[in-house]
């Protein structure tokens, strides 16, 4: 029975058995947290929404990696354009790399006192040079191991003109910090265009000998694959050789 001398009945009693038991109280004081992906990302929004970033970053990341196969593509048995494909090799990077590699070399010449036209000249020609019998040997190279590709000779040149861009690099850096800064910057590059080559060339050497079903641990395709590894190795000694004495 209710108290006569109470004025208003206590409702305490039924709201903690009604209300109060749908939702216990954590040990802020505040509701406790609803263990639904909605009641969650409100909880923390920052980190979910960090996470699933992330998520969004890696799936994109390994798509691009797995359709990143360096193939160059081709329409009715024609290459297509530089323009409309990034992997194919084209002689825009390769003739600015190297009329800027010149420039760079004079520039490191005159920051040493020891700038002449003639000696410029020499330094255009040895590189020109050098380009010329590397193009020469691995053509030869190609019709000795009697290699069936589409390579040609101007694509030679332009695979070979993209080390000139870290020639660059590395005389630049080795004009602003020094050696140290020469040879981290050069070695970086070689590992670059080592891979690069590599990779590159397996795809137009290698690959032909697939097609043609010649054995894999045959000597003819052992001869390619040094072939390719060679190339690929000549690249990062020409760019020592060519710019060593650049940076002092």
């Amino acid at each position: 029975m209710a108290d006569p001398h109470q004025l208003f009945d206590d409702t305490s009693s039924a709201q903690s058995r009604g209300y109060g038991a749908q939702r216990a109280p954590s040990g802020l004081g505040y509701p406790a947290a609803s263990a639904s992906p909605q009641a969650a990302f409100l909880a923390d929004p920052v980190s979910n929404m960090a996470m699933a970033y992330g998520s969004s970053l890696a799936a994109q990341g390994k798509e691009l990696v797995d359709k990143n196969d360096w193939e160059v593509q081709y329409q009715q048995d024609t290459p297509v354009a530089p323009r409309f494909d990034v992997n194919a090799p084209d002689l825009y990077i390769p003739a600015m790399a190297f009329i800027t590699y010149v420039l760079v070399a004079g520039l490191a010449l005159g920051t040493q006192d020891r700038f002449s036209p003639d000696l410029l000249g020499l330094q255009a020609s040895s590189a020109l040079a050098w380009l010329t019998l590397e193009v020469l040997a691995i053509l030869l190279s190609l019709y000795l191991v009697t290699v069936n590709t589409d390579l040609t000779t101007i694509d030679l040149v332009a695979f070979l003109g993209y080390k000139y861009v870290g020639m660059i690099g590395g005389v630049l850096m080795g004009l602003l910090f020094g050696k140290i800064g020469y040879y981290v910057v050069l070695g970086w590059c070689c590992v670059s265009i080592f891979v690069f080559m590599i990779r590159t060339l397996r795809l137009k050497i290698l690959a032909e000998a697939a097609a043609e079903g010649v054995p894999v641990r045959g000597a003819r395709n052992q001869l390619r694959m040094y072939l390719t590894m060679a190339v690929a190795a000549a690249q990062p000694l020409l760019m020592y050789w060519l710019t060593f004495h650049l940076v002092r």
